[in-house]
């Protein structure tokens, strides 16, 4: 954030500058300074090219990072709700003996992350179990299908976070890239049309502040975002260790119980 807030500083005082010698100038050219638009709309009509390319490349930042956050809030949100629905179903089918019908508990949740950890653990402890007795390799295997699924489930919940992260820490740089774009411009109308009042760099002006302004509107929400949902995988986690742990206590309580 205080990479952003320089950002912001600098590009203010470049847009100052440029009005401090328009100002200058101004007195010639009062009347036809009265007839610019200064509206949004109004300067982004006076953009150039360079400058709406920049524009362009940010918005489809902004709209990529928008679609991340609202299909991983999603993600998010339907695994915290089938968790809650499957935990205590699968601990009251542990605590029973009833390991098949954990393991299709687990099955009838997909989007939990605990299901799919409780699964995998399950799975392979029935695949490696012979008989009555439960050999030390057996709870081996059954920690290592653990580890593995807790592994995919992070990796497949951190998918997105690297790209939020990017723009977050890009956007303003692009944006910066525009403020400059902006202030060529603003440098070479003022050279072009002496004395012609803040008309003549009024198309300059308004491309640096909105191109700094729009990277920084598509850069916080992506930083805010990527700290948020990373915060709600590093939870995640957490449970899914825990839930490892537990089922391996579970396994064996039950090979002390034989």
């Amino acid at each position: 954030m205080l990479l952003l807030s320089n950002l912001w500083v600098a590009g203010g005082k470049l847009a100052f500058f440029l009005l401090q010698a328009a100002d200058q100038a101004a007195g010639q050219g009062g009347a036809a300074a009265q007839t610019e638009d200064f509206s949004l709309w109004g300067m982004i009509q006076k953009m150039g090219w360079p400058a709406r390319i920049v524009a362009i490349i940010l918005a489809i930042m902004s709209m990529y990072s928008i679609a991340v956050m609202v299909e991983r809030w999603l993600t998010y949100n339907a695994a915290k709700n089938q968790s809650r629905q499957f935990a205590p179903k699968v601990a009251r089918a542990l605590q029973e003996n009833r390991v098949d019908e954990a393991i299709n508990i687990s099955d009838r949740h997909k989007k939990s992350h605990l299901a799919m950890v409780v699964n995998a653990g399950l799975q392979e402890f029935l695949a490696h179990q012979s008989g009555g007795d439960i050999p030390g390799s057996t709870l081996d295997a059954a920690r290592r299908a653990l580890q593995r699924a807790t592994a995919l489930k992070t990796a497949e919940l951190r998918r997105g976070l690297s790209g939020l992260a990017t723009i977050g820490s890009t956007a303003p740089f692009v944006g910066l890239f525009g403020t400059v774009v902006g202030v060529i411009r603003a440098f070479q109308d003022m050279k072009q049309a002496e004395g012609a009042g803040i008309g003549a760099v009024a198309g300059g002006i308004s491309e640096a502040l909105i191109e700094t302004a729009f990277g920084l509107l598509v850069a916080i929400p992506a930083v805010w975002a990527f700290n948020y949902f990373v915060n709600k995988v590093e939870s995640f986690t957490i449970e899914m260790d825990n839930s490892s742990s537990e089922l391996i206590d579970y396994f064996l309580k039950k090979r002390e119980l034989r």
